[in-house]
Formats: C-alpha cells, structure tokens, sequence
C-alpha cells in the first residue's frame, strides 16, 4: 500500500464538507482505507480523515494501542467510520489539547462533548453503533470535524492554550510531528 501526503492548513480542499459514502466494498476503497492506514501509522496518527489526504468522502479512521503523540491517552479501537452522525449523550463539555496531522507542530485547548454516541457503516457497509467518552470521543470529533471542513483550530476559545507543541510539551518525541 501507499503513504498519501497529508494536505496542510491553509489547503482548500480541507475546507470542503465531505461527500457521502456511495459505493462499498470496491477495489478502490480497499485500496483508499489501506492506503490511509499506512498514512495514520507512518505519522502516528491517532486517526485520519479521507479529506486530509484530498479525497472528498465522509470516511474516517482511527484508533491505537499506544500513540507517542498521546502518551497518556487509553487506546482506542482500530475504527472505520463510514458516513458517521455523532449524538452527544450530554451537554457536558470537556477542554482538551489536540494536534493535527494537517497542522503540524501545533496544539491547542478545544472544547468537545465529553460523552457521545457514534454510527455510521464499516468498509463492509455494517453498521456501527457505539457510545463512547473521554479520549475515545474526542478523537472521533476531532476526524469528523474534517468531514464538515473544520480543523481543530476554528473550535479554540482561549488562543492563550494555542502554540508550538515543542514550546508547550517539551517532554513529547521531538521526532513526531505534533
């Protein structure tokens, strides 16, 4: 399989919502998945949106045992998301720093709901239903922010917790990206 380049802030093409799922189980999108994947692990990447690599569908992946960006985060399960709609479970919202793999050497403090409810289909067209918090929710926001065209800087509401990840958490890998 292939490690697509990852677009960067400031490309349009991360600001388009995404199109709908149509066909599944296809050659290509075997190929689109695989292909994202390999792009999520050679970044360390806790997920990956398609649009991050310029492919305009409402498909997500995510998920880790262990991720050097995120020492202290619980793994997440190895998810395709396919035409996702997320439910929050509350109004409790929680602050919480993210970096981007499309915004690279940066963090910032964003606001996600703290419990939500995720569905959508797999690869396979079965469908996914999953209620899930903490890490595990805020990752599943954070990606399908990308299938609406947002990135992880339009939700921050004090800049004051926005900044190079080098200056603001010395102590991760200097060898990962952000």
């Amino acid at each position: 399989m292939t490690v697509r380049e990852i677009l960067k802030m400031g490309d349009p093409r991360l600001l388009r919502v995404a199109e709908p799922v149509a066909e599944f189980d296809t050659p290509a999108m075997k190929e689109l998945i695989a292909d994202m994947f390999d792009t999520m692990h050679a970044a360390n990447g806790a997920g990956l949106a398609a649009p991050q690599i310029g492919v305009n569908l409402q498909l997500v992946i995510f998920g880790f045992k262990q991720n050097a960006r995120y020492p202290d985060a619980p793994q997440v399960p190895e998810t395709v998301l396919i035409n996702p709609i997320l439910t929050p479970l509350s109004d409790e919202m929680e602050e919480g720093f993210e970096g981007c793999l499309s915004v690279p050497g940066l963090r910032g403090s964003v606001p996600r709901y703290v419990k939500l409810r995720y569905e959508g289909v797999d690869e396979h067209q079965q469908p996914i239903k999953r209620d899930v918090d903490g890490f595990h929710a805020r990752v599943v926001q954070h990606e399908v922010d990308h299938l609406l065209g947002k990135l992880y800087p339009m939700r921050i509401k004090d800049f004051s917790k926005f900044g190079f990840t080098e200056v603001m958490f010395p102590d991760l890998d200097p060898n990962d990206d952000d």
